[in-house]
């Protein structure tokens, strides 16, 4: 019965055994609940190869996984934010932007690439979550506007990576002003033909959905993706209505008509070039 008894010998050897196991080696997947092996998870793009679920990436995990390796060019890295208003609440937001760049490595929420996409030329902007839930600020309106300058230059089709939480209200009417901007950008790249393609991640929402993600000549999303404007819990108090259930998913929207497709991240390079054959003749 001794061999049950917890000893002092035993917690050492138990203690021992667990520093041994190294840290962020496994994940639990929300979605399924699974534990995952990260290596497993990153080789697979960060989609669980379980149930499917698409987990948050970065800007720069979207331009590995849709632009060629050769000939990348990142543009307007001289565009970053300014508080205009001087914000200050629990945290001065000018420290926030100095927290959320060092935390990224980007001056701001948008990532802008010229680069290839099977070979085929393309301009890239894609958002990153993490750098203040991918908020829709001043200098975030100017790159995406930038890129859609860029792309009516060279005649290239823009791509938009959307991941946001919606407007930066740390700027005010600044930020709320951008919706109108990109929107207009946008509408000058249909006036010379070339395409923009956007496609929705997990979440986007806010005067971002409410602006450019929405305006795609094809607009795509990820399995799962949560995209609109206000919240579940605003929309149920204001109407006074029960929601469907997963009426802000992906694959909801798609059945109500405001998406063209929902493709899994794996195959998104290969379906967005298969959207380009069809839809577009460089001149």
């Amino acid at each position: 019965m001794s061999w049950f008894r917890r000893t002092e010998k035993n917690i050492r050897t138990a203690s021992s055994e667990k520093k041994e196991i190294k840290e962020g080696l496994w994940v639990k997947c929300p979605s399924c609940r699974q534990i995952l092996y990260k290596a497993e998870l990153i080789q697979s793009n960060n989609v669980c190869y379980k149930c499917g679920h698409h987990f948050r990436i970065p800007a720069n995990n979207y331009v590995d996984i849709l632009l060629d390796e050769e000939g990348r060019q990142d543009h307007f890295k001289n565009i970053k934010p300014k508080d205009p208003l001087k914000f200050k609440a629990q945290r001065k937001y000018s420290d926030q932007l100095l927290a959320a760049q060092e935390k990224t490595g980007m001056n701001d929420a948008v990532r802008v690439v010229e680069g290839k996409l099977n070979n085929k030329p393309v301009i890239l902007a894609v958002m990153d979550f993490s750098f203040i839930g991918g908020s829709m600020g001043s200098a975030v309106g100017a790159l995406l506007a930038s890129a859609a300058d860029l792309a009516r230059e060279k005649k290239h089709p823009l791509i938009i990576i959307s991941a946001s939480g919606g407007a930066r209200m740390m700027e005010g009417a600044y930020s709320l002003m951008q919706m109108a901007k990109t929107s207009m950008k946008l509408s000058k790249l249909a006036e010379v033909k070339v395409p923009y393609i956007s496609v929705m991640t997990d979440p986007t929402t806010g005067g971002v959905t409410a602006s450019f993600a929405m305006l795609g000549d094809v607009n795509i999303a990820e399995p799962g993706a949560l995209i609109g404007f206000a919240g579940a819990r605003v929309i149920k108090q204001t109407i006074g209505e029960d929601l469907p259930e997963g009426f802000q998913r992906a694959e909801f929207l798609l059945d109500k008509g405001f998406l063209d497709m929902v493709v899994s991240r794996d195959k998104l390079k290969d379906q967005i070039a298969e959207i380009l054959d069809i839809i577009y003749v460089q001149a």
